[in-house]
């Protein structure tokens, strides 16, 4: 375990990266959310998005299905297209 600062250790708090929490303070699931409405706001096809290096090195095909069940990625990219896109990634 990395030494603490004094005022970490007095005020009882973790540093990020040890609570699990990206550098930014967003979980994995919401960087790689963020990423996907990102993505297709910018014209990117859902089906180029999911087969995105950088999304398949990051989730499995299952957290990748449960991050098009999230209510903000649906918003963003439509209940329908969220509903075809879950049934193409293999859980």
């Amino acid at each position: 375990m990395p030494a603490m600062g004094i005022f970490q250790r007095l005020l009882g708090r973790e540093p990020k990266e040890e609570r699990g929490e990206a550098r930014s303070g967003l979980s994995k699931d919401d960087a790689l959310a963020a990423y996907i409405v990102r993505e297709y706001k910018s014209g990117r096809s859902l089906d180029d998005i999911l087969d995105d290096p950088y999304l398949k090195n990051r989730a499995s095909d299952e957290q990748r299905r449960r991050l098009l069940e999230r209510p903000d990625v649906i918003r963003a990219i439509g209940e329908d297209t969220a509903a075809m896109a879950r049934d193409r990634v293999q859980p």
